[in-house]
């Protein structure tokens, strides 16, 4: 199975949620800065176990996450974007 690369980062507006979605990000990724965390080497069914969890905490009104392959290989360099608010693959 291939494994990649992703950034996940947020702005969550209510504060439970927020530390909701922190300790879950935290419990699997590495906290990069308060909102970002790193997925290194990870599957695409996991990051969409992962996504699933985080569509069921936040609120689409008024919360923004972003999703972001990198290739940390070569360098940091974004590939691809996922706004989990409007799904739009940026290649």
């Amino acid at each position: 199975m291939r494994k990649f690369d992703f950034v996940i980062c947020y702005d969550i507006s209510c504060p439970k949620r927020l530390s909701y979605i922190a300790k879950y990000l935290e419990s699997n990724g590495i906290r990069i800065q308060k909102s970002i965390f790193l997925y290194s080497q990870i599957s695409k069914e996991v990051l969409s176990q992962i996504v699933d969890k985080i569509i069921l905490i936040i609120d689409n009104d008024s919360d923004d996450v972003r999703v972001y392959q990198i290739d940390i290989s070569r360098s940091i360099s974004i590939n691809s974007a996922i706004d989990l608010s409007n799904p739009l693959i940026v290649k």
